[in-house]
């Protein structure tokens, strides 16, 4: 009797720890899958899909000063900013409770003010679910050499 309650308690034990991980995967997915969306946005401009995405009170921080939504948003309609192109080489996220960080390190090909640039920078993103969907609470760039690697 004993080692069958053992065997019990070790397989719904076993079976809890992969339900965690396939939901805790599902959300990392979730939330890598919206970057890439997001890069796609930023890179077509399309600020109407980015509008909903950054939570009213995000933050933005770039290698020229920080600045909130609004302004974000202003710099991606009129391309003062235009994130042409970021290639990821590197993606790792943690959950956090409702509370997603993820970091990437990407090449980032951009125009600002009128100058093609390209840089390599690790990218951290925070992500709060709120009523069901993920908000972006803050974008920030970090300059990193191309050696850079993420640990996780």
């Amino acid at each position: 009797m004993i080692m069958k309650t053992t065997i019990l308690i070790l397989f719904l034990f076993t079976l809890g720890s992969h339900l965690t991980f396939a939901q805790s995967s599902a959300a990392e997915q979730e939330i890598i899958q919206l970057s890439e969306d997001k890069w796609q946005w930023m890179a077509d401009k399309d600020v109407e899909k980015l509008e909903p995405l950054f939570h009213e009170k995000s933050n933005f921080v770039h290698m020229s000063g920080t600045w909130g939504k609004e302004l974000e948003l202003e710099i991606i309609e009129t391309g003062s900013i235009w994130y042409k192109q970021a290639d990821v080489h590197e993606v790792v996220v943690e959950i956090f409770g409702d509370t997603a960080i993820l970091w990437n390190r990407i090449t980032l090909l951009a125009e600002v003010r009128g100058n093609e640039v390209s840089n390599e920078f690790t990218v951290t993103e925070v992500y709060q679910q709120q009523d069901g969907d993920w908000k972006m609470l803050n974008l920030t760039f970090s300059s990193v050499r191309d050696e850079h690697r993420i640990e996780r």
